[in-house]
């Protein structure tokens, strides 16, 4: 199955302010992490109707930082929906609360970095 356009022309705009406004946690994994990782990441990624926070094509993997409004009912049900789109394109998406970006950076970069092992592996 093809992914809709790459670049939904629509929210192109509100990806470009969402890289530039990104929270504590998306700037703190995107600049002590993410950034130079040896194999590309992409931040706030329009794919098809929706925006990654990050990105990784070669690895078909989508990260997702959580604070609390995912964490409401409604926030639940958006997120359920939005990863069941994504998983459609053989994409995996990983949920990462913000406080284990505060209180446990490195076994979360090292969980990343496993995942995206594993991918390219397989």
């Amino acid at each position: 199955m093809k992914m809709e356009r790459k670049h939904n022309k629509k929210i192109v705009p509100l990806a470009r302010v969402l890289r530039k406004t990104m929270t504590k946690e998306e700037r703190r994994l995107w600049y002590e992490f993410l950034r130079g990782y040896p194999v590309r990441f992409t931040r706030q990624k329009v794919l098809g109707q929706y925006i990654a926070d990050f990105y990784c094509a070669s690895a078909k993997l989508v990260i997702e930082l959580d604070g609390s409004a995912h964490y409401t009912e409604e926030g639940e049900s958006y997120d359920k929906r939005r990863s069941k789109f994504l998983e459609g394109y053989g994409l995996q998406i990983v949920r990462i609360p913000n406080n284990e970006i505060a209180f446990n950076f490195r076994g979360v970069c090292e969980y990343i970095d496993l995942l995206v092992k594993r991918s390219i592996k397989e």
